[in-house]
């Protein structure tokens, strides 16, 4: 499946029209979800992790409460190397203990599974309390039994 993106530079009298993505809070909890973008950034360094590269991940998951759209940073660093192969297992592009060379050029369009919460914090423009949705994990495909044949059975 190829992705393809709409997007593209507005003139200055261009028509618009799209309000955007309405804001949906999932409850937190277990979400199928499909990587719909991601961006390649470099992170200027914290207290915890020095200066590296990282992907930026566009997620959507589709739920009864609407389409919820969720920005999340996977660090290319090796203290950070855990949840790479946990994203990277995740969209089945690695098995449990294998080694791998990521390939980004793969990652948009993937579907995997992850755990949801919900992250409050303080908005900088106006002090009041926010809350978002974030990615607590990402869990490995569940692999199903192969389906045997078995004499009188239908």
């Amino acid at each position: 499946m190829e992705f393809v993106n709409h997007e593209r530079e507005l003139d200055w009298e261009d028509v618009i029209e799209n309000d955007g993505p309405e804001f949906v809070l999932l409850p937190p909890g277990d979400y199928d979800f499909t990587v719909t973008d991601f961006e390649r950034e470099h992170y200027a360094g914290g207290a915890k992790l020095p200066p590296c590269n990282k992907a930026v991940l566009s997620i959507t998951i589709d739920s009864p409460e609407g389409k919820a759209a969720i920005k999340h940073n996977l660090f290319l660093h090796s203290k950070c190397e855990g949840l790479l192969c946990a994203f990277f297992s995740s969209i089945g592009q690695r098995k449990h203990g294998e080694k791998l060379r990521m390939n980004w050029s793969k990652v948009i369009g993937s579907k995997g599974r992850c755990k949801v919460g919900i992250r409050e914090w303080v908005s900088d423009r106006d002090g009041e309390k926010k809350q978002s949705n974030e990615i607590k994990r990402f869990y490995e495909p569940v692999e199903k039994p192969a389906q045997g044949f078995k004499a009188g059975e239908f």
